[in-house]
């Protein structure tokens, strides 16, 4: 369970944190009201998916005989590194092959917010989604590929500009049948290759 958040005591700190690294907080216009945006931001938004719950995202579920995969591309997304605090921005891919059950295509989406809108490894971001989906919705299998430009490495350190990271994560039958796992990526590529620009209304 989430705690409430204190936002003037963050504000406190940021501003206290960026008096430390040597910033002209105390002299500079623009720095005077950053404390309290910068802990809006992270508390309301950045971290928001810490208030969601996965199990009730996926709960509004509906009986489907239905046997073939159900994929949704190039659902936009931030996610937070819990090393730096620095965001990754990109698209998450999401498919998964129903048990008895399908859900809306915008719970994918808001799943895939559920997640990424915590501090997370990219690396762990996608096997949250995939088993989120065989635990909660009883999917027979799910995968989720995760697309992302992190600030990691695009910002600080040796500055790769235009560098992505991708990877995969299955849980289910995915995770152990090669062929299905094949079939799932294939699907995935194929609609995101016919992708327009439009993502998945996540409201």
């Amino acid at each position: 369970m989430r705690k409430p958040a204190d936002l003037s005591r963050a504000a406190r700190a940021i501003e206290e944190f960026l008096d430390a690294i040597g910033t002209p907080v105390d002299s500079d216009p623009e720095l005077a009201d950053t404390g309290r945006r910068v802990a809006e931001a992270f508390a309301h938004d950045l971290l928001a998916g810490y208030a969601l719950d996965p199990a009730k995202i996926l709960g509004e579920a509906t009986g489907s005989s239905a046997a073939g995969l159900v994929v949704v591309t190039g659902i936009a997304t931030t996610a937070m590194c819990p090393h730096h605090l620095l965001p990754a921005g990109g698209v998450v891919h999401v498919g998964y092959l129903p048990g008895e059950r399908v859900v809306g295509l915008g719970a994918l989406a808001r799943l895939v917010d559920c997640f990424a809108r915590r501090f997370t490894l990219q690396e762990d971001l996608g096997q949250h989604i995939a088993d989120a989906l065989v635990e909660h919705l009883g999917a027979r299998g799910a995968g989720a590929v995760v697309d992302l430009s992190p600030s990691c490495i695009t910002a600080r350190g040796e500055r790769r500009h235009g560098a992505r990271a991708v990877t995969t994560a299955f849980a289910g039958t995915f995770a152990t049948d090669t062929a299905a796992r094949h079939e799932l990526l294939m699907a995935i590529g194929l609609a995101h290759a016919g992708d327009d620009g439009h993502r998945a209304d996540r409201r």
